[in-house]
């Protein structure tokens, strides 16, 4: 059975949980990928995971307000794809730059490093969040009104 939390405390939970294991995985891969040291590695990760768990925090605020007035509720996997697309495009506007200035790399090699990145985890989001989902029940703008 789903343990259900409020609103905010899902979004804050959501997000924690999410950025904790992104680091355990993005870390190790920019050591290997960019021949970072550990522990820069370990800097940009937490950087990175730091500004992705404002914008999750931010974008998912936003997606439920949205969610909540369309007339179809629940979350299908088409409305996941548009979920993860949105999160990862806007999260990319951001980190580019910062992943230019720490990796010293042209704005179009962060954007290529991105994409690879981004691949990674429009997978990662679509399986956490369904998987979340599973644990914790969908939000209260998925759910169905209760008769």
């Amino acid at each position: 059975m789903p343990l259900p939390l409020s609103p905010r405390t899902r979004r804050v939970v959501q997000a924690v949980l999410y950025e904790t294991f992104a680091i355990a995985c993005v870390a190790p891969m920019l050591v290997w990928v960019f021949g970072q040291s550990p522990l820069s590695s370990l800097g940009l990760s937490v950087t990175m995971s730091s500004i992705a768990l404002a914008w999750n925090y931010t974008f998912n605020f936003f997606f439920e307000r949205w969610e909540a007035r369309q007339t179809v509720k629940g979350r299908s996997w088409q409305r996941r794809a548009a979920h993860g697309l949105g999160f990862e495009g806007g999260l990319a506007l951001i980190l580019v730059p910062v992943m230019a200035g720490w990796l010293g790399i042209t704005w179009w090699q962060a954007f290529v490093a991105d994409l690879g990145i981004l691949v990674f985890f429009l997978v990662y989001t679509v399986v956490f969040t369904w998987v979340f989902d599973r644990a914790f029940g969908l939000p209260q703008s998925a759910q169905e009104p209760a008769r």
